[in-house]
């Protein structure tokens, strides 16, 4: 198990990683800066962790590529675990393996981590057994629907909403508002694990995201968040309504899925999978399942060095030692 290293990339160049070059040459060229800034100021790392396994230098067995999820560095996340074709020819057994490897040695690297997430397949049951022999746990079920969004410019106009309700744009000056929406929507476990701020939030969007503000309570009530660009090259949209609003489905959600999936030809919508109305609403809008994801999360625990109190407790009992009853007292250094 290494860190990643120039002499790996020639290695690596074959179908099973074809697909992580650009990013592994980005983590590579950014090691010599990370340790230079790291040097001067301690910090959270910027460039991604990638760590390889080998059973000789010429045979990698597979790739894990870790990277903080919030600005704080006290959430990390798998971003990528690939098992080379070595690893696949040993079975499963030899896949989880290595695979448990490889997850264990990036959580060991990342000290100032508190939790960690990973997202897996439903379909993939190796996975998902591999993760939970780690400790994470299943804690969200998201369903990926693809739709095609109107190729000329959107079908709804703004000017058809309830007057009470306000198309907005993300913003750094609202994006509070959008924040407080999906820390509503997140399961309370999740939420404190993830420790993700207003920051973090922009940081994760790309424009154009949007959401639905109530004007009378002056928060949002309904979002379409577009996610950054991450491991699928089609853009993510990521709805967020609030639960007591369920009646926005409809004319008023699909006016964010069509101004917010402006441009792209396809697009893949997340929601909850177990909102089986929302679920209902999607078909009806001509939308396909693509598959299911579970978000698996775990904590971490690390056991801190003993404190030196041994020499406090002697000066406290030296003082204790005096105020006792009919006992002289004797004088005692209380320290050198």
């Amino acid at each position: 198990m290494q860190p990643l290293k120039a002499w790996h990339l020639p290695l690596l160049q074959d179908g099973d990683y074809d697909d992580l070059l650009p990013l592994l040459q980005r983590a590579l060229l950014l090691q010599g800066p990370e340790r230079l800034l790291h040097s001067l100021a301690p910090r959270p790392s910027l460039a991604p962790d990638v760590l390889v396994a080998h059973r000789d230098p010429q045979q990698p067995l597979g790739v894990v590529v870790s990277e903080r999820f919030n600005r704080s560095g006290s959430c990390w996340q798998l971003q990528h675990l690939r098992s080379g074709g070595a690893c696949l020819q040993a079975g499963e057994a030899g896949r989880m393996a290595i695979e448990a490897a490889l997850v264990r040695a990036a959580i060991q690297r990342s000290r100032a981590a508190a939790s960690w997430i990973a997202t897996s397949a439903s379909a993939d049951t190796v996975r998902l057994a591999a993760l939970r022999q780690l400790g994470f746990q299943p804690l969200r079920r998201e369903t990926l629907w693809r739709w095609d969004p109107p190729s000329d410019a959107p079908r709804l106009d703004p000017a058809s909403l309830p007057s009470d309700l306000q198309l907005s744009r993300l913003s750094r000056r609202n994006a509070g508002d959008l924040w407080q929406l999906e820390q509503a929507v997140l399961p309370a476990q999740l939420r404190q694990l993830l420790d993700r701020s207003v920051d973090d939030l922009l940081d994760q969007s790309d424009q154009p995201s949007l959401m639905l503000i109530d004007v009378n309570r002056r928060q949002a009530v309904a979002g379409a968040r577009r996610l950054r660009q991450g491991q699928r090259p089609v853009v993510e949209i990521e709805l967020s309504l609030h639960p007591g609003w369920s009646h926005l489905l409809g004319g008023p959600l699909q006016l964010l899925l069509e101004h917010c999936g402006a441009g792209a030809e396809q697009v893949l919508v997340r929601a909850d999978s177990l909102d089986a109305q929302r679920a209902a609403w999607l078909q009806q809008l001509g939308t396909a399942p693509e598959g299911e994801e579970v978000l698996m999360a775990r904590s971490v625990w690390r056991r801190h060095a003993p404190q030196q109190t041994q020499a406090m407790a002697q000066r406290l009992e030296a003082v204790l030692g005096q105020l006792q009853p009919r006992q002289r007292p004797i004088p005692t250094p209380l320290g050198r």
